[in-house]
């Protein structure tokens, strides 16, 4: 089969690689009709995420047909149409019966290596490196989907895949990213970065009854996307001396009730600080770029929430621990919950509460996904989401 593989740093390219089969009584196996190019993929692609090899095949968010079930499999059957979410879990440890699936305790065969940097291990992770399993991911024809039984959510509706597909990642990583804000009537949320999940973590605080969502990011293609489907508030932070400053007189001096961080690792921003992350990262002296995190810790109101969706891989310089503490400040985080959240989100959609298909701007086919990472990687073409066909 085709599927789209890492070949090394900024690499990436179409391959044939064998067909992935049955391994466990547990699995299925998906002939994939859309997938998508995640701001994640960027991180291994620009290879701060370690322990990828050359071939490894990448993506997360997909969804397709089931053709074949493993003899233990009980819900699904041939011909099923499923979104499948980007965490694999069992469905059955301690993590799982608290609904936090992403840290399946099961499903990474690879835990040691998680936990000698992050000190405990997290679920096993579709495409994401060996250091989340090493699984093969759904930017291919087939994928094989470990613990069917959890995992692919049917879709027994009419809806058409580009209003479903994102239940795999980003619609519910935003969402989280909005619950994890306990929001309450009356409250500011902010949101920095305007990517997909920015974008779908302003849309679920307006959805969960924030009063004014104020959406940061420098491109006005990505700011005019959020004004014009979900009528947003925006800043672009080249426009102002400081965004916690430019935050405060937006408030009438007090600070958003949350703040969310839907950037990540890879942050961009202007002045000494970021061109000292800048270099450190280049230098591989810490893995991240945290500027938006900063930020947002400094910017948050007294007491307030910080809600931090982006992906951080490992260490991080001049982190605001003082600001954090004094201020009571609440920090939670994760990769997203998926199987929690993708029921109620799918309702959402049928209900027509949201529309996931206005962030997408291009569409291609399986072949011509390095051309697809180019234009989503250098924001070229005015490129918010890539959505594949194989």
């Amino acid at each position: 089969m085709r599927a789209t593989c890492w070949m090394g740093r900024n690499t990436v390219e179409v391959e044939n690689v064998p067909d992935p089969k049955i391994l466990n009584e547990q699995d299925c196996i998906v002939r994939v009709t859309s997938t998508a190019i995640c701001g994640s993929d960027l991180h291994l692609v620009d290879g701060y995420v370690p322990t990828m090899k050359k071939g490894d095949v990448l993506g997360h968010e997909f969804m397709g047909e089931v053709v074949e079930v493993g003899p233990a499999v009980k819900t699904l059957k041939e011909g099923d149409r499923v979104v499948v979410p980007f965490p694999i879990a069992c469905g059955h440890c301690n993590a799982c019966a608290r609904e936090q699936y992403s840290l399946c305790e099961n499903s990474n065969p690879n835990a040691r290596l998680a936990e000698k940097l992050f000190g405990h291990p997290t679920a096993g992770i579709f495409g994401y490196s060996h250091l989340t399993g090493g699984f093969a991911g759904g930017q291919a024809e087939y994928v094989r989907v470990p613990f069917a039984d959890v995992g692919p959510l049917k879709i027994e509706s009419d809806l058409p895949d580009e209003s479903v597909l994102f239940l795999s990642d980003i619609l519910p990583t935003g969402f989280m990213g909005a619950d994890f804000c306990d929001i309450q009537p009356g409250d500011v949320i902010a949101v920095w970065g305007a990517g997909p999940v920015g974008q779908f973590a302003a849309a679920s605080a307006q959805m969960l009854g924030a009063e004014r969502v104020i959406l940061i990011d420098r491109f006005e293609y990505r700011l005019r996307v959020a004004e014009e489907n979900r009528g947003v508030e925006t800043l672009n932070y080249e426009h102002v001396d400081s965004v916690p400053e430019a935050l405060k007189e937006l408030t009438g001096g007090r600070g958003p009730d949350a703040c969310i961080d839907a950037v990540g690792l890879e942050a961009h921003h202007h002045g000494a600080a970021f061109a000292y992350d800048r270099v450190k990262q280049a230098m591989r002296q810490e893995t991240e770029r945290p500027v938006a995190l900063r930020e947002a810790i400094m910017s948050v109101r007294n007491g307030g929430i910080v809600s931090v969706m982006g992906v951080y891989g490992g260490l991080m310089d001049k982190f605001p621990i003082g600001a954090v503490m004094n201020r009571g400040l609440t920090i939670r985080s994760g990769q997203c919950h998926v199987h929690r959240y993708m029921r109620g989100l799918l309702q959402r959609i049928e209900d027509g509460e949201i529309d996931p298909t206005y962030i997408i701007t291009h569409r291609m086919k399986l072949s011509d996904a390095p051309t697809g990472y180019e234009l989503f990687k250098h924001k070229q073409d005015d490129c918010l989401k890539v959505v594949l066909s194989p």
